[in-house]
């Protein structure tokens, strides 16, 4: 079989897992989660974590795989999820990465450097003791403000290559997002993405959170801290997460937790469909049409 991989992709609450499921099915292949929060043990209702019978019968792998206590990075998925790749090519069954994740879907996807700019020791301690005292939200923002479309592509808790971004800026005066990188593909893929109007997304999202609520977000939180992890832990720091550490601190009432997780999550979504846009060959789907698992089996199996 040709080496080809099928990536359902996009912002959250757009119906991904569902389909992968589907189209895994048809093609014989197995799910590659590439989501940064599905990687964590025991978060499971703040992450939407498809449970066993949404899985359908078909292999997931990259879930629950770390503690929810341990730090997770990009590097670290790329070095576990591209070998995935390869065992289901030897073992003639389609790779189907499944998530939000951006940078998650590149690493697998793709050979990228990160500028050619030689490293400064000094430089990047500088900011480790920045991200130390004052958090990766903090350094985060540092890069947010001098290098907006870089951070556009990360994620806070992807420390490293925040850092590196950062470190370019400051040798150059050169955005990192400037530099030519270039896309080099490991192997042929496929990358679809469900286009939903903006309003018809956040009201998807909503009810999501309605639902996450519902289910027993606070008390999942609850037990995880009253377990040893951290607030301060890299999990702890995801959406619906941190909002509800701080409802349980009493710094904000039920209703603006509520309130914060929807907001919060309709903001990522925008930050998603903004990274995905810029993927190179994404084909959008209308989430209201019918054969969409045909189109998608037709694109895959074509030339």
């Amino acid at each position: 079989m040709k080496k080809k991989i099928l990536v359902i992709c996009g912002p959250t609450a757009s119906g991904k897992t569902a389909f992968a499921v589907n189209i895994a099915k048809r093609l014989g292949g197995e799910i590659i989660s590439a989501d940064c929060m599905l990687v964590y043990k025991r978060l499971n209702i703040g992450t939407a974590k498809p449970t066993k019978e949404e899985m359908g019968g078909v292999s997931h792998h990259m879930i629950d795989i770390v503690e929810a206590s341990e730090k997770y990075s990009v590097s670290d998925y790329e070095k576990e999820a591209r070998p995935l790749c390869e065992d289901l090519f030897n073992q003639n069954k389609v790779p189907v990465v499944c998530g939000g994740t951006g940078f998650y879907i590149e690493s697998v996807l793709f050979s990228r450097g990160n500028g050619h700019v030689g490293a400064d020791p000094k430089v990047r301690e500088e900011y480790e003791r920045i991200e130390k005292t004052y958090g990766r939200e903090y350094l985060f923002g540092l890069l947010e403000k001098v290098d907006p479309e870089s951070a556009a592509k990360l994620h806070f808790n992807d420390v490293k290559r925040v850092i590196r971004a950062l470190e370019i800026f400051r040798l150059t005066g050169v955005k990192k997002s400037e530099q030519s990188d270039g896309f080099v593909p490991l192997n042929p893929y496929l990358a679809v993405a469900f286009d939903y109007p903006r309003e018809e997304l956040y009201s998807r999202i909503n009810q999501r959170v309605d639902l996450m609520i519902q289910t027993g977000l606070v008390d999942e939180v609850s037990a995880l801290l009253k377990s040893g992890v951290s607030e301060k832990s890299q999990s702890m720091q995801g959406i619906g997460y941190k909002e509800v550490v701080r409802f349980l601190n009493n710094e904000i009432s039920h209703s603006t937790m509520c309130e914060l997780i929807k907001k919060n999550t309709r903001n990522y979504a925008k930050r998603q469909i903004t990274f995905f846009k810029k993927l190179p060959g994404l084909v959008w789907l209308n989430p209201n049409e019918k054969n969409n698992i045909e189109k998608v089996l037709e694109l895959y199996n074509g030339d």
